[in-house]
C-alpha cells in the first residue's frame, strides 16, 4: 500500500491505544512540533481511508459533555503496515525540488545577476535569522524534547541551505566577473 505519511503518523499515534480523531489531532500537534498541523478534516479524512482499507476500525464512541467522537484502534494489517513503512529507508529525493532553487535559477534567467545576487543575499540572511531562532529554541532549559529533535532537523537543513547560498553567491560573482570586460 503507497499512502502518505500523515496515515502512517497516525497508525502510529494509535498504536499506543485506541484514540478519536480530536485526540489524534492534539497528539500530532504535539509530538511532531514544528510539523505543519494537521486540519481536522485531514484527520478524519485519513482516518476515513484507513478504515476502508482495514488498517483502522471503531472501537467505541463517548460523549464527553459534547457530541458522539468515535474512537479508531490500529488493527493487525495496521500495524503490519506500519512496521513496513518504518523499516523501509526512504529513496533520496532525484529531483531538486526546491522553491529556493527555483527562485534563484528563475532570477538568473529572467532578471540577471543583480536580482539573483540581491535575492541569494537576502535569502540568506532570513536563514541565518531562523538559524539563530531554532538554535536559542535548542538551547532553552525547558523545550521538550520533541522541539529541540525538530530544532535539529530544521538546523542542519538551513545549514545546507546556507552553505549552498554561500557557495551559489560566489559561483554567481566568478560569472559577473567573466562576463564584464
Amino acid at each position: 500500500m503507497v499512502a502518505m505519511s500523515t496515515s502512517f503518523v497516525l497508525l502510529g499515534l494509535l498504536a499506543t491505544g485506541p484514540r478519536h480523531g480530536y485526540e489524534l489531532k492534539r497528539a500530532h500537534d504535539d509530538r511532531l512540533p514544528r510539523a505543519k498541523p494537521l486540519a481536522f478534516g485531514q484527520v478524519y479524512a485519513t482516518l476515513g481511508r484507513l478504515e476502508r482499507d482495514g488498517l483502522v476500525e471503531k472501537s467505541g464512541q463517548d460523549r464527553e459533555g459534547g457530541p458522539d467522537r468515535t474512537s479508531f484502534a490500529i488493527t493487525e494489517a495496521g500495524r503490519t503496515s506500519l512496521d513496513e513503512w518504518l523499516s523501509a529507508v526512504e529513496t533520496p529525493a532525484p529531483f531538486v525540488t526546491s522553491t529556493l532553487f527555483s527562485k534563484v535559477m528563475v532570477s538568473l534567467l529572467a532578471s540577471g545577476v543583480d536580482r539573483a545576487r540581491a535575492y541569494l543575499t537576502a535569502q540568506r540572511s532570513a536563514h541565518a535569522d531562523r538559524l539563530r531562532e531554532l538554535t536559542a529554541t535548542k538551547t532553552a532549559a525547558d523545550s521538550p524534547f520533541g522541539d529541540v529533535v525538530a530544532a535539529d532537523f530544521a538546523i542542519a537543513h538551513l545549514d545546507a541551505d546556507l552553505r549552498w547560498l554561500q557557495t551559489t553567491l560566489q559561483r554567481v560573482a566568478d560569472m559577473d566577473r567573466e562576463k564584464r570586460p
